[in-house]
């Protein structure tokens, strides 16, 4: 059973209803989870203008990292809807399940990626610096380095929140992530 209730456009600041319309037309829907941070007057647009700023990293590259991060925080709501926004990015179900554990078979560079951004959440920013030397021998640039810990950070803050609030999952349910050979 959730903590928290998912609000309604109604029981929002007409602010964050403003966002609610917006999110509707871009997405086709209010995911659970933003509308949950409309709970706070400033939140959602806070937090919507962080995860859309500007960013060295692609969309793919950022998924890389959503999925790792949000595996190692054990997010549920974020897994599933990674997984969905993975396959629109073109990752195979494959591939997504490899950068949840944290690598890619697949890609090199997205290797070092995932690698790093599963090291940097498992040691809360403690950092083994073979992994960043991995990372910047895989040809990704300090700029890269800082964009990702960002988007780690990003990341974390949804994961938190779904954790704290539990609120329902409203996008295909993410597989559990069986054991893969890392």
């Amino acid at each position: 059973m959730s903590t928290f209730d998912v609000p309604k456009r109604e029981e929002v600041s007409s602010k964050n209803q403003a966002i609610f319309d917006n999110l509707e037309k871009a997405v086709g829907f209010v995911p659970n989870l933003f509308a949950t941070y409309a709970y706070s007057e400033n939140a959602l647009g806070n937090y919507l203008n962080l995860s859309n700023a500007k960013t060295s990293l692609k969309a793919k590259e950022k998924e890389v990292v959503n999925l790792a991060v949000s595996q190692v925080n054990n997010c549920i709501y974020c897994l599933s809807a990674h997984t969905a926004i993975g396959k629109m990015n073109g990752f195979t179900e494959e591939e997504i399940l490899q950068l949840r554990a944290g690598y890619s078979a697949f890609d090199n560079k997205l290797d070092a990626l995932a690698r790093l951004a599963k090291n940097i959440t498992e040691n809360r920013g403690a950092t083994d610096s073979a992994v960043v030397d991995n990372f910047f021998t895989a040809g990704w640039t300090k700029e890269n380095l800082i964009d990702t810990i960002v988007l780690v950070g990003d990341k974390t803050i949804s994961n938190y929140l779904h954790k704290t609030t539990d609120v329902p999952v409203d996008f295909p349910v993410a597989q559990p992530l069986e054991e893969v050979i890392v």
